[in-house]
């Protein structure tokens, strides 16, 4: 059987994380900014992250399990409550 390649084309175009959250550069930031607001030039600045409805397809370009923002945030927050009860418990 053939290796699975991920695809090449998402990887120029994405980060993955060490959590693995996939970053990216948000569209229509790169040039033709005179006609934006300043907000809308701040706002480009800042990185994009997949949300949990764009990570099935991802993660089956790449062939690698990926986390959603929400998913990484939940998971934080549990760990947080968790390691707010266990001193809470001794």
């Amino acid at each position: 059987m053939p290796k699975a390649k991920s695809h090449k084309g998402l990887l120029k175009r994405i980060r993955i994380t060490k959590s693995g959250k996939v970053k990216f550069r948000p569209p229509r930031g790169r040039h033709l900014k005179s006609n934006k607001t300043g907000i809308q030039v701040q706002s480009y600045r800042n990185p994009g992250y997949a949300s949990s409805g764009d990570m099935r397809k991802l993660s089956a370009l790449l062939f690698r399990p990926l986390k959603s923002q929400e998913q990484s945030i939940a998971e934080r927050k549990a760990r947080e409550e968790a390691a707010m009860a266990e001193p809470a418990a001794n």
